[in-house]
């Protein structure tokens, strides 16, 4: 007599055999993975040699010279051969760290770089948004406008800006009704007037990219998140931020490093530092003490810090970001 089998026993069976079936008389199972062609590792990098040899020419050794330079004394004497070249070591540095205005310097600076970042952020993201919000021939015109001003070099910027301003014949002053005010005069409003020139030649790098990025965004989910309630600062925040999270990664970066190593503007619209140096930054301190001063080893100190802090402030954002699971 036969015993009817249940649904479920017979389920297992089924997939028993299965199983069995899928597995190689051998016994040993095969791996998917198929193996590697011999040299495959190295392809990709052949591909980039070029490029790293242009790039180890053009930027390992001037960085080997720089740090080279800033062990020896390096003035104008050696520099004219009437004195041998001496070796200090870290004497050099130590001689810029017990300088106290060394550290007013650096502190101005982190402080202009980092007010100069978070303005160029907000007024590419604000015009990005803005350009997705607006019609054909608006959305052309600011671009065409944005891109000239992306297009212009920092010497004539930085004049035309210094005109706008002028205590004489500036209209910004004529307008403001301020009379004669001079803007370069005072050091926030030198730094002031330096930061709204470094944000109109910086913001359309960002509202470009920024506004790629949006455009590459599903329509739907932004029409999801409009039709569940949420405002524009909401939708920003909560749905376009997280999903162009690396792009605003590499802008943010590209302002940072752009923004701390600023040299023309500071030194064209404030003299070369300001009245007493009270608007100096690190790029124009280095030039002071290289190129005024003919203390070149100082000079090059100068610049070796600044290439550590860029190197660390950039390493350290990509770790935070890493540990919050951001794939870069």
């Amino acid at each position: 007599m036969t015993v009817p089998m249940s649904s479920g026993a017979a389920s297992r069976r089924r997939l028993r055999v299965v199983r069995g079936r899928s597995r190689p008389r051998g016994g040993s199972r095969r791996s998917n993975t198929a193996p590697r062609p011999f040299g495959g590792w190295i392809t990709p990098w052949l591909y980039l040699a070029p490029a790293l040899v242009v790039l180890g020419g053009l930027l390992a050794y001037p960085v080997y010279q720089l740090g080279l330079i800033s062990l020896f004394h390096f003035t104008q004497a050696q520099v004219s051969g009437g004195e041998p070249t001496t070796f200090k070591g870290f004497g050099n540095y130590a001689e810029l760290f017990a300088d106290d205005q060394f550290w007013q310097v650096l502190l101005a600076t982190l402080l202009f770089a980092a007010a100069c970042v978070v303005s160029t952020l907000a007024v590419g993201c604000a015009l990005a948004v803005l350009l997705t919000r607006v019609r054909a021939v608006p959305r052309l015109a600011l671009m065409l406008a944005g891109l000239g001003a992306w297009a212009t070099p920092a010497v004539t910027g930085s004049t035309v800006w210094l005109f706008l301003f002028d205590a004489d014949f500036g209209p910004v002053n004529r307008v403001l009704g301020l009379g004669d005010h001079a803007w370069t005069y005072g050091r926030y409003s030198a730094f002031f007037l330096v930061l709204l020139e470094v944000v109109w030649c910086s913001f359309p790098f960002v509202m470009v990219t920024v506004y790629a990025g949006i455009r590459a965004v599903p329509a739907e989910v932004l029409e999801a998140a409009a039709l569940d309630g949420a405002s524009q600062w909401r939708i920003w925040r909560s749905v376009l931020a997280p999903m162009l999270r690396p792009i605003l990664v590499v802008v943010t970066i590209q302002s940072v490093i752009w923004d701390f190593k600023i040299f023309t503007q500071i030194y064209v619209m404030t003299g070369g530092g300001g009245i007493a140096g009270q608007n100096l930054v690190l790029n124009v301190y280095a030039y002071q003490k290289a190129f005024a001063s003919s203390q070149y080893s100082l000079g090059a100190a100068i610049g070796v810090v600044m290439l550590l802090i860029l190197l660390s402030v950039t390493l350290v954002y990509l770790r935070l970001l890493r540990r919050q699971g951001e794939e870069l």
